[in-house]
C-alpha cells in the first residue's frame, strides 16, 4: 500500500519525546520500523511551527531549526515540512482559588498544524495519491477529515497515538481509524539520527 504519514509535530513532541533522550528522531527510520509490513512508505508530511524563545528556554528555536535542517538534509523531498505559526503573548488569567485575583502569564499557542494536516490528508485522498494514511496525533480536531476518508473508502487509516498506551487514544479518533497503534519508546530509541549529519555542519543539540 502506498503510505503517507501525517505527523502533528507538537502532539508527537509533547506526547512521546519531551523529557526523553529521543528528540533527535529519525522519522523515516522510525516509521519503516513501526508500520505494518504491507505499508510501503512513500512520503512523510511533518506539520509544525517555528517556536519562539521563552524566558525559561531561549535556545529552543535553535534546537528546532537544527532538527528541521537535519531532516531536510537527509531526506529532501521524502519528508515535507509544512509550517503553521507560533504565537506568544502576555495575557491575564484568573487564579483557580479565591479571591480569584488575576495574574499575568505568557501564553504560547501553535496555530495551523491541525488544519494543514486535515487539508493535506483530504487532498491526497481525493487525488488518489495514497492507499494508506497514517495519522500521528491525538487531536480531536482531526476526526472530521478522518471520517470523510473512511466513509468514502479512498484509503485505509492508521492512527498512531503519541504516548500510548499510557496516553489513551481519543474515541472520536479511533472510531474513524481502521487500526490504532502506539508510539513506543523502544522503536524511538532505535530510530535516532546520527549525532552529526554527514556532509553538513548540523549536529545534535547538546541538551538533547
Amino acid at each position: 500500500m502506498r503510505t503517507t504519514v501525517y505527523i502533528d509535530g507538537f502532539n508527537l513532541y509533547y506526547g512521546s519525546l519531551k523529557k526523553t533522550p529521543y528528540k533527535w528522531l529519525d522519522l523515516w527510520s522510525y516509521f519503516q520500523r513501526a508500520l505494518p509490513k504491507d505499508c510501503n512508505l512513500t512520503k512523510i508530511k511533518y506539520f509544525t511551527a517555528r517556536v519562539s524563545p521563552l524566558p525559561s528556554d531561549l535556545s529552543a528555536p535553535a534546537r528546532q531549526d537544527a532538527y528541521i535542517r537535519a531532516l531536510r538534509a537527509l531526506y529532501h523531498d521524502k519528508i515535507e515540512i509544512i509550517e503553521g505559526h507560533f504565537s506568544t503573548k502576555k495575557v491575564r488569567m484568573p487564579l483557580s482559588i479565591p479571591p480569584h485575583n488575576t495574574v499575568e502569564v505568557i501564553k504560547s499557542e501553535e496555530k495551523g498544524s491541525d488544519v494543514n494536516l486535515a487539508v493535506e490528508l483530504l487532498n491526497d485522498s481525493w487525488k488518489q495519491l495514497i492507499d494508506c494514511a497514517v495519522v500521528v496525533s491525538n487531536d480531536a480536531d482531526l476526526a472530521r477529515s478522518m471520517a470523510i476518508v473512511k466513509r468514502q473508502k479512498t484509503a485505509k487509516i492508521l492512527l498512531l497515538t503519541p504516548g500510548g498506551p499510557i496516553r489513551k487514544p481519543l474515541a472520536v479518533l479511533t472510531k474513524w481509524a481502521h487500526q490504532q497503534l502506539n508510539v513506543l519508546p523502544g522503536d524511538l530509541a532505535q530510530s535516532q539520527l546520527p549525532s552529526r549529519i554527514l556532509g553538513t555542519t548540523i549536529t545534535k543539540p547538546n541538551s538533547w
